[in-house]
């Protein structure tokens, strides 16, 4: 049976796209739509699952990612 991972995905739209990122184990990748730069980042991240070293992953995995809004005075 497959070991199963649940990860944070942002995604931001930038120019006539979307890059999408995987802030626990940073990684990135785009798209032309939401569902593709998604779909991308899902790829990569199960790549890099299937060939990265237990050591590795472990260096580069965030435990704890906080996602918040921030309110910011300017002026």
């Amino acid at each position: 049976m497959p070991k199963k991972y649940q990860f944070t995905a942002i995604l931001e739209r930038e120019d006539n796209g979307y890059v999408s990122l995987c802030p626990e184990l940073d990684i990135a990748s785009q798209g032309d739509t939401i569902e593709q730069a998604k779909a991308n980042l899902l790829e990569a991240v199960e790549l890099f699952l299937e060939i990265a070293s237990p050591s590795e992953i472990q260096n580069r995995l965030k435990n704890e990612i906080l996602i918040s809004n921030l309110e910011v005075s300017v002026g």
